[in-house]
């Protein structure tokens, strides 16, 4: 007999987001390739990571497209440490509805195992973070900005990530890609072990690629279904 709607949706996500786990769980060496690297030794993790939400940067080094942030006051989504302040608290279970206020309205989300479309597909893929681990956080990432062209860039999130199912501790070693049009985010991807998305563009056989696509829309709709269309959690 087919189990009641709710459940299989909760079924199929949480095995999901436990197949993301299994698959990152074996990591390659993170590249010390960024301008600004910050690591969070979990003694440190609630000081550090309270002032890194609280979105603290200062002015803006330019060196050539790239440019350095350092740590003062700042409350504009416009820089690489406030759109790292949002991404925090989004993967670590504690996002907040004004940390997907960095969003273009129809911007895209895409991981290996999901593929949202609009702020509210995406507010469920990550929501959905705390209903199936205990533990999900970002405990090492360097931060780093490329100037594409007047009110395009493009910021790189080099993080290892860190989760905990059924007890065990988990760490992924991701990249972040955030495309920024006038300073809101219009495409987000999350590389893991740094790997290109496969699609139809990057599989050797373009219908493997295309029914990969499939897929992640397939499990990213029944995410939505279960995290109730992307509403926002009572505070």
């Amino acid at each position: 007999m087919r189990p009641p709607l709710p459940l299989a949706v909760a079924s199929s996500s949480a095995f999901l987001y436990i197949l993301k786990a299994s698959f990152s769980h074996c990591f390659h060496s993170q590249t010390a390739t960024s301008l600004a690297t910050h690591k969070l030794p979990e003694s440190a993790m609630d000081d550090k990571q309270s002032r890194v939400m609280q979105g603290l940067v200062k002015s803006p080094s330019y060196k050539g497209n790239r440019v350095s942030y350092h740590v003062d006051r700042f409350d504009s989504f416009r820089t690489p440490l406030r759109l790292q302040a949002c991404t925090h608290r989004r993967y670590g279970s504690c996002a907040t509805p004004r940390d997907f206020e960095i969003y273009a309205p129809d911007a895209t989300f895409e991981d290996p195992l999901m593929s949202a479309k609009g702020v509210k597909q995406i507010k469920s893929a990550f929501y959905s973070l705390s209903k199936v681990f205990g533990e999900s956080r970002i405990v090492e990432f360097s931060v780093q900005e490329n100037v594409i062209s007047p009110g395009k860039r493009e910021v790189l999130i080099d993080n290892k990530q860190h989760y905990k199912f059924l007890g065990k501790n988990i760490d992924v070693i991701s990249l972040i890609k955030l495309d920024i049009v006038d300073g809101k985010v219009v495409r987000h991807e999350d590389w893991w072990d740094k790997k290109p998305l496969l699609n139809r563009e990057t599989a050797k056989l373009p219908l493997v690629g295309h029914l990969v696509e499939m897929s992640r829309r397939g499990s990213m709709l029944a995410t939505h279904a279960m995290m109730r269309f992307g509403k926002d959690p009572t505070m």
